[in-house]
This record gives C-alpha cells, structure tokens and sequence, in this order.
C-alpha cells in the first residue's frame, strides 16, 4: 500500500447509487467494490440497509455483502438508518458475510430529518441510541450529520446544534463523525468554522467531510477542510448520488464530488492519496460503463495533471 496523507471513502456504490433509478445487478456492484479497493481505497461504501420499498438499489445488500470479496485493511461500510437496520448487519456478521463498518444517520434540521428519515430528530437520537447499543463494539462505528453546513428546507443550521451533535454521538461511543454538506451549501469560510470548532470542542472524534458539488464549490471547500485538519474526505467517481431517487430534495446537479477531481487536486498539491493513480483512469470509465453515461468528472474526459509526479517529489 502506498504512503497517504488523506484517507479518502468511495461512495460510488452507496450514495452514488441511491440516486440511479434502473437497478444495478448485485454481481456488477459487488466487482466496483472491489475494484475500487484494489485501487487501494482504505474505505469504501458498500451498501445500505434502506427500506426496498424506500431505495430499492439496495434491496440486496445481503446478497451483496455475501458476493463481495474481502481485502485486508479496507474497511467495507454498510449505512443503517435504524435500529432494524443494524439487526440486519449483526445478522450478516454473524454469517461471516457482514460489513465492518456502519453509519448511523442524524439531520441536523427537523425539516430533512422528516423527509429523509421519516421521523423527528429527537426520535431518531432514540433510535441511535439503541443502535448504538445493539451495535455492541462489533463494528467500527460512523456519525453522519446530514445537512450540517444550511438545509433546503429550513435554510441556515445553527453550528452550536451541530456541534451539541457530534458530542452527543461521541457520548455513545461514536468515535468519527463525518459532517454532510448534503445539497451543497457550505462555502470555505463556514467549512473552515465549524471544522476549526470541531477541532477544539470535540479533539477526541476524528472529523471526516463530505462535500456535494451541487454549486461547483466541492473542491474549494475539501481544501478548506483540509486547510482545517480534516484527513478524511468522501468521495464518488464520476460525481454521482445525491438524495434517493425516490426522496428527492434539491434541485439541478445534486451529487458527489467527483473521485477523479479530488484525487487529482490533492495529488497535483502533494498530498498523497494513496491510490493508483495509473489504474484509476480505467475505472472511472468503468463506472460510466456501468450507468451508460458520461460522468461529471472534468479529470475523466482531460486526464491527471502533468505535473503530478513533480508535485510529489518536491
């Protein structure tokens, strides 16, 4: 494995997918996976234990998990949204087939917390909660704070609340939290802010970003992020994803920031990824196959920086 700077997480096969209308096969799914652990991602996004009825792309995360091969030192993350959720990861552990890591879902407003989780913030505390206890040490646990940086639905989002949430999940054991830009709202400044509190109020979690390009400011704001301490950062090849294709919230681009663009920028600034970069070209174009579509990645269609292999040796 390569030396790395940043550690970055796939989510071409979670979030990326939840937003694909058309069901991707579990077999094709379970080699993206792979593939991009190959490519030497030290995290990655595998699946969901979403309602079908809700995000029917995941309606096979069993089966997937059971296909998908293991790599040593990739952590394999399973989203769980409620306490059923996370009896469905403890049932596919106990079968040797399960992820090893899990995230576990809070909005930071009550407006996207009704439309996206279907229940009060309040309520879905409760529920992680008990999540959190039934999780019972077996996983590597993951907070995620959706909409952390300003909501569609209420507009602004009070830092204090969102920093009262991440001690509340350091609380119950929660050791990393990741703060979503969920429709892309954040700017450097704020990004810079709240991460920068984060850092000081809340040393013992390690912060993870993940930014949407919804407003072209992805990049801008991962550099700020970094700029703040943050080494972890999600990402999705081709810039895809978004809200579920059924629970839409947010207009225009809603997705990711695109693999090939992080992973370029960071490189071209000397910070190591860790990732093959002369492999990853062929699966960025793998993933376009898959959803027979060009991609929003402006890396996939020009190519890595020239001066990429300078930047690392200086």
């Amino acid at each position: 494995m390569s030396a790395r700077d940043v550690v970055l997480c796939e989510c071409f096969a979670r979030d990326g997918l939840q937003h694909e209308p058309d069901f991707i096969a579990t077999d094709v799914k379970a080699g993206l996976i792979d593939r991009f652990a190959a490519l030497g991602f030290e995290r990655v996004e595998a699946t969901s234990y979403s309602n079908p009825k809700v995000v029917p792309q995941f309606a096979d995360a069993t089966e997937l998990l059971a296909a998908l091969p293991r790599r040593d030192g990739a952590w394999y993350k399973a989203t769980c949204a409620n306490a059923r959720a996370v009896q469905r990861a403890l049932t596919d552990l106990d079968a040797g087939i399960g992820a090893n890591e899990i995230s576990l879902l809070v909005s930071a407003s009550e407006s996207h917390s009704a439309r996206n989780l279907k229940r009060d913030r309040a309520a879905q505390w409760d529920n992680i909660a008990e999540m959190a206890r039934l999780a019972d040490g077996r996983f590597r646990l993951i907070g995620t704070i959706s909409v952390a940086f300003g909501c569609p639905f209420e507009g602004a989002v009070d830092p204090d609340a969102v920093l009262a949430d991440v001690r509340r999940f350091a609380a119950l054991g929660v050791g990393i939290v990741t703060l979503g830009d969920t429709t892309g709202m954040a700017t450097p400044a704020s990004v810079r802010a709240l991460y920068g509190r984060m850092a000081r109020e809340t040393p013992e979690v390690t912060p993870v970003a993940h930014f949407h390009d919804t407003r072209g400011t992805g990049l801008v704001n991962y550099v700020a992020a970094l700029d703040a301490g943050v080494r972890y950062f999600d990402c999705a090849f081709g810039g895809v994803g978004g809200h579920p294709a059924k629970v839409r919230y947010g207009g225009g681009h809603t997705g990711n920031v695109a693999t090939e663009d992080l992973v370029n920028l960071f490189e071209s600034m000397g910070v190591r990824t860790g990732l093959d970069l002369q492999a990853l070209p062929a699966v960025s174009q793998h993933c376009q196959d898959v959803l027979g579509r060009a991609l929003h990645s402006r890396v996939a269609q020009s190519g890595f920086n020239p001066l990429i292999a300078a930047a690392g040796a200086a």
